[in-house]
């Protein structure tokens, strides 16, 4: 009995610093993968997201997204959304209209995923899941946790390739809600030359339509 007791204080006393490693391996994937991002120039992305509410899917949705540091293009069926910084412009296929605001960076967490790239250093704790492979690519599972309870994104969990830290899965899970976004990224081309006018509207190519400032 007692050096059952022994074992089990060893085991919990072990458990801080097993936590600290396994920090510090997920802290190491996530800088490999922003460096190989930074390095890709610019970058575009075809997708899948499924929505998830209570455990059923209730939709899935196909686009592209075109980046280039913090600015993006993000196009489904739906919206076209332009982000250049500072300002961003969403285009309403059905409505005709584009509301234009300067969001914040929760506002952006919730329409850009590759956000991640530039929180996870400070508001996040972070660690190495289990999965190690996915879609027959070897992968590193990175957990992050939300720090402030108050924010509406929880979670996310990535998976990025083990070779190229390319990122192939990423799950947003909101706060206090049975509902995520999993998005799987099909295709993943780097060293794409844009130019920084892509990530404005440009009016000009959308005679007529009804603009709608929120700013």
């Amino acid at each position: 009995m007692r050096k059952y007791i022994f074992s089990v204080l060893i085991a919990l006393l072990s458990l801080p610093v097993i936590a600290q490693q396994q920090q510090s391996q997920a802290k190491a994937v996530l800088d490999k993968t922003a460096e190989a991002f930074r390095k890709a120039g610019g970058v575009k992305a075809d997708f899948t997201i499924k929505a998830v509410k209570n455990g059923l899917a209730e939709g899935s949705e196909s686009g592209t997204i075109q980046l280039k540091g913090e600015k993006f293009v993000l196009k489904t069926s739906d919206v076209v959304t332009w982000f250049d910084g500072k300002t961003q412009w969403s285009y309403v296929i059905k409505n005709d209209e584009v509301n234009v605001s300067t969001p914040t960076q929760e506002e952006l967490q919730q329409i850009n995923p590759y956000t991640f790239l530039y929180i996870y250093q400070k508001g996040f704790s972070y660690k190495l899941g289990a999965v190690k492979t996915y879609r027959g690519k070897a992968v590193w599972e990175v957990v992050l946790t939300a720090k402030d309870k108050k924010q509406d994104l929880e979670r996310i969990i990535l998976y990025v390739t083990q070779d190229t830290y390319d990122p192939l899965y990423i799950l947003l899970q909101q706060r206090g809600q049975q509902t995520r976004s999993e998005i799987t990224v099909t295709s993943y081309q780097t060293r794409q030359n844009y130019a920084d006018g892509i990530f404005t509207f440009d009016r000009k190519q959308y005679p007529g339509v009804e603009i709608i400032d929120l700013r």
